[in-house]
């Protein structure tokens, strides 16, 4: 089942389907800072970009994952990327009041990446707020779980300040973006703390 594609409009940035109309926005917000991506596989120049957008329409196509432009609402630039993946559709029995449904059950929030002036911006928190949003109120599901490489602090201490629950460390878990089994450490927010995480969020976005 091919994934739909939305918008989803916020006050700094919107999120939109990644196209290649975004492709030489992408090559500049991945500009050349290795330091800034040691954890993140990030397209490098035009070659890599396509590649990378080619693959976001094939996991679309799949219906396993909907790939999303990061747009900064000031200027209408790319200042990144995300994506729904891992999106799961479970077989419900008939007799269950879940049967039928045409929307995910529960997904994986990853593949975040921003270019560096957006860093430490309201950028990424609007940008969570917004896809756990459209994951948790329109979607309705059950679940969204988080990975990221166990050496990377930042991005484990963004998702703990957000409301993400630590799960555990999945050992050699997948390929890191150096090319070894990374371990990943895995969070997840289920739908009866997604009010209390919103709220978190708002506030966050207040003071950002």
């Amino acid at each position: 089942m091919k994934t739909e594609s939305v918008v989803l409009q916020g006050k700094h940035v919107r999120l939109e389907p990644l196209e290649l109309r975004h492709l030489d926005g992408l090559v500049a917000a991945a500009g050349d800072d290795d330091s800034l991506y040691q954890w993140s596989p990030v397209p490098r120049g035009r070659a890599e970009a396509i590649a990378y957008i080619n693959t976001a329409h094939a996991w679309r196509d799949a219906g396993t994952a909907m790939t999303l432009a990061i747009i900064r609402i000031a200027d209408n630039v790319v200042i990144g990327s995300t994506r729904f993946w891992n999106i799961e559709r479970w077989a419900w029995p008939q007799t269950h009041s879940s049967d039928g449904r045409n929307a995910p059950d529960a997904c994986e929030i990853g593949y975040t990446w921003l270019t560096r002036s957006a860093v430490r911006t309201a950028a990424n928190t609007e940008a969570k707020l917004l896809m756990l949003t459209y994951a948790f109120e329109t979607w309705q599901v059950l679940r969204v779980c988080f990975h990221t490489d166990a050496r990377n602090a930042r991005s484990r201490a963004a998702l703990e300040r957000i409301g993400g629950q630590f799960e555990g460390i999945l050992r050699a878990h997948r390929m890191a973006a150096d090319f070894i089994p990374r371990d990943s450490v895995r969070y997840s927010i289920v739908a009866s703390e997604w009010p209390g995480v919103k709220q978190r969020l708002l506030q966050l976005i207040d003071r950002a």
